[in-house]
């Protein structure tokens, strides 16, 4: 049954979410603090769904240890999309598939926006390719949900506070449950 894929994925969150991946906290209480400032934004429940499922590819296959210890860019966002493609509608998939994108963008568009990016983020950046050029960005810009990306990226930024005491996964079952596609 499709909703098996939740309990599926928070399974996933539960036993690999301590990881930190160079951030100084861990995967779980980023996404949830994701997710959460998507809420209190009042973004739409996609865009909430989202912002808990970014960076599930970090998740598969260690991708989340690819940068850090491996020096390669694992494109997590790729991988999570593509598994939560058969799941979700694409105004949940494609901000996810587009939230790196959304990273390049802003560097190249926002003063100081490079600066103030976490340092995990910062070496990332360096294997996902880079500040945007500005054929790059004008390309971003006219993409479908970029503005929905863009979104996201910035509660990816937020959501890496140390001692944050926010709602859990299970705070966001019946938000999923409600955008699963029918199978």
């Amino acid at each position: 049954m499709t909703l098996a894929v939740i309990d599926d994925i928070f399974s996933m969150f539960n036993s690999l979410g301590a990881l930190s991946y160079g951030e100084d906290v861990t995967q779980l209480a980023h996404i949830l603090q994701a997710a959460h400032c998507a809420r209190e934004d009042g973004a739409p429940d996609s865009l909430v769904a989202a912002a808990l499922l970014h960076d599930i590819g970090q998740f598969m296959d260690d991708a989340g240890n690819a940068a850090e210890k491996r020096g390669i860019d694992a494109r997590h966002e790729v991988s999570g999309a593509a598994f939560l493609a058969s799941y979700f509608p694409a105004e949940v998939v494609e901000p996810v598939r587009l939230h790196v994108d959304a990273k390049r963008y802003l560097c190249a568009v926002e003063p100081g926006y490079l600066k103030g990016l976490s340092r995990a983020s910062k070496i990332s950046l360096a294997l996902q390719g880079g500040v945007y050029s500005a054929a790059e960005t004008a390309a971003f810009a006219a993409r479908p949900y970029s503005a929905e990306a863009i979104r996201l990226r910035r509660y990816d930024d937020m959501g890496k506070r140390l001692d944050w005491d926010v709602p859990g996964l299970e705070s966001y079952r019946d938000v999923l449950e409600s955008l699963l596609i029918a199978k």
